[in-house]
């Protein structure tokens, strides 16, 4: 049986290869054969989720509601040091410098990464801004965001912070943040489906042991990760209810 490893369409592109990599590792690891599906758009792979096409997937937080409380996927491990945090970025060449400078009528470019729109759209209310007085365009990554703001389409993007920190330095260089989040407990998550079970025990101890392992520290470096940290489950639903009462 082959089993499927899916990722977060959100995930730095500059990392693609990282994770072919981990997918050879993780067969390895497991003595049996792991597919790599990546995809470019949330919905499709939610789709695939609800089809049960997919049995381990480096989820981001919103998601994970879906995965752990309908679908009976478990959480194994967040990564490192890189907790889930929203950028509000505008051209460099914008005389506007923070988000209370930003007035009703804006352009926003966004993604259909839902946790980072909620981060934003939270962040915009100190500006009085809401959805029923911007106007949004979204695209499919923050490469495209980041595109549409120095092609003049919007007036602010919303990035993943690492989405934003992983865009290349002409980019950045003709952009600003306005403001970035500090939620600091909200994470991207690993999570394990249900034909997953058999291997959930020895896949944590070697997830968690990579980094003192040479091989599994360059698997890390690739991903752009410093390694793995155990989500224990009490985490896991602080985390799914914060992100639900962001939403409501």
């Amino acid at each position: 049986m082959t089993l499927n490893l899916s990722v977060s369409p959100d995930f730095p592109p500059a990392h693609l290869s990282g994770w072919f990599i981990f997918n050879t590792w993780l067969q390895r690891q497991l003595g049996t054969a792991v597919h790599l599906e990546l995809y470019d758009s949330f919905e499709q792979q939610r789709e695939d989720i609800r089809n049960g096409k997919i049995d381990l997937i480096y989820a981001n937080p919103y998601d994970a509601s879906m995965l752990v409380r309908e679908l009976g996927f478990k959480v194994l491990v967040r990564p490192r040091n890189r907790a889930d945090e929203a950028v509000i970025a505008a051209r460099k060449d914008d005389l506007r410098s923070s988000v209370e400078d930003l007035e009703a009528g804006i352009t926003v470019a966004t993604t259909a990464d839902p946790d980072v729109h909620i981060m934003g759209m939270i962040m915009l209310e100190s500006a009085d801004l809401d959805k029923s007085n911007v106007t949004f365009r979204e695209y499919d990554n923050y490469v495209l965001v980041a595109k549409a703001l120095l092609n003049g389409q919007a007036d602010i993007g919303f990035f993943l912070k690492a989405g934003y920190d992983e865009l290349s330095e002409l980019v950045r260089n003709k952009t600003k943040p306005l403001v970035s989040s500090q939620i600091s407990v909200v994470h991207h998550t690993l999570v394990a489906g249900p034909r997953m079970q058999e291997h959930i025990e020895l896949l944590t101890e070697r997830l968690l042991n990579m980094e003192e392992d040479p091989k599994g520290r360059e698997v890390l470096k690739s991903m752009g990760l410093d390694g793995w940290d155990f989500m224990e489950d009490e985490q896991t639903e602080f985390m799914i209810d914060l992100i639900d009462t962001l939403i409501d």
